[in-house]
């Protein structure tokens, strides 16, 4: 059975979990039935960050314009439109033993495209949650189920990996920004220019 946390709670990944090295980060989400008429379009990437919180370099941001690291530690596998369906609507694969030595967290987030246009933010989005799964046997090892917290917000830090020594745990954070994926690039230093 999965250990489910509670937003900032911290839990041991690989200490209880001895030889993990490839896990799969599922984030899922329905939209609330409204009456705007646009589809909701989230989105998921994964930021490498080094000690300072920022990305070392542009390639760092991982998302539907970047699949891939130049690593190989971390590959998107791509954009869903709508989020129809059940189970994770977005996937970002990591293989643990190829993160580089001098990226200490790797941050997970969500975000609407085009949420001014669409007149749309996490307020309406419900049944919002990341989970962390081995991708060896598929079994579920952590999930966090974010609640209703948000609503003028149009993107989330979601949860991240981040190094305890040569171990590394997972921290469900359920942080939201306003300003959407520019706010969330310039917090983590990408430029979006």
């Amino acid at each position: 059975m999965p250990i489910s946390l509670q937003k900032g709670q911290k839990v041991d990944l690989t200490k209880t979990n001895p030889g993990l090295t490839k896990i799969c980060i599922g984030l899922g989400w329905d939209v609330n039935k409204y009456d705007g008429g646009s589809a909701f379009d989230l989105d998921t990437a994964a930021f490498l960050l080094g000690e300072n919180g920022k990305v070392r370099e542009q390639g760092d941001f991982v998302f539907y314009g970047n699949l891939n690291h130049s690593s190989g530690a971390v590959t998107h596998l791509g954009d869903n439109l709508t989020g129809e369906g059940e189970g994770d609507d977005e996937q970002i694969m990591i293989d643990l033993s190829k993160v580089p030595a001098d990226v200490q967290r790797i941050a997970f987030t969500a975000t609407i495209y085009d949420p001014e246009v669409r007149k749309q933010n996490f307020g309406q989005v419900s049944n919002a949650y990341i989970r962390v799964v081995d991708s060896a046997n598929n079994t579920e090892l952590i999930r966090y189920d974010l609640g209703e917290d948000f609503s003028i917000e149009t993107a989330v830090v979601v949860g991240e990996l981040y190094r305890n020594g040569s171990e590394w745990k997972f921290n469900a954070i359920g942080s939201g920004f306003q300003g959407g994926l520019a706010a969330l690039c310039g917090n983590y230093g990408i430029d979006v220019a």
